[in-house]
């Protein structure tokens, strides 16, 4: 018994480590997308700067979760904090999305250029390139554990690579070629992914409202 314990200790170790990492990663994502996004006047980037600050709360939350769960902390409480984070992530999704349905249509209807941004570029790119290893991690741990919340949450990475490859495909083609629609055209594809991602969110925060109802 010991044994499986130790072992489930080493796997909770393995996610409070990943998580973290998820974390510190979200930070560095949202202060440099949406910085470089209101500098560039750039709908995408400041998008996906947002829906970055989003994931960011959902993972602390996950990994105060995975914490607790390790030290053997009240789960019930825990449980409380991840219901409102689902709750508050589901409402700010639906905010984002119109914030980008606005925006791009003002700045077609305008032609409001966005500026060239490397800095968007280069964190875009980082994206990609991350974003897939650490989902693919996250399901190994998750599947030794048994969580589906960090299943989710690899789910969400894998989500995050996606947009940030929709982000840097506009970003580039504004910056290389001058296309400046080219961002907005690629907005309209991040929403495409956002939209998934906001009917997923707010059908989990529908779910834990029926729990507590029940």
């Amino acid at each position: 018994m010991s044994r499986v314990l130790g072992a489930k200790a080493m796997d909770l170790r393995a996610g409070v480590r990943i998580e973290a990492v998820t974390v510190a990663w979200m930070v560095v994502e949202a202060a440099l997308a949406i910085g470089s996004g209101v500098l560039a006047r750039s709908a995408l980037l400041t998008a996906f700067g947002i829906d970055s600050l989003i994931e960011l709360i959902s993972g602390s939350v996950l990994l105060w979760r995975l914490l607790s769960e390790l030290r053997g902390g009240d789960a019930e409480a825990a449980e409380q904090l991840e219901r409102r984070a689902a709750q508050i992530s589901a409402v700010l999704l639906v905010l984002l999305c119109v914030y980008i349905v606005v925006t791009v249509a003002f700045g077609l209807i305008t032609r409001t250029e966005p500026e060239k941004s490397w800095v968007g570029t280069g964190v875009s790119f980082g994206a990609v390139l991350v974003m897939p290893l650490l989902a693919r991690s996250k399901r190994r741990i998750a599947e030794r554990i048994g969580s589906p919340a960090l299943r989710a949450d690899a789910a969400e990475s894998i989500t995050c690579a996606y947009m940030a490859g929709a982000v840097l495909a506009g970003v580039v083609l504004n910056a290389v070629l001058g296309w400046w629609w080219a961002e907005y055209v690629a907005a309209l594809g991040f929403l495409f992914w956002l939209f998934g991602e906001t009917r997923e969110a707010f059908e989990a925060a529908r779910g834990q409202i029926d729990d507590d109802d029940d």
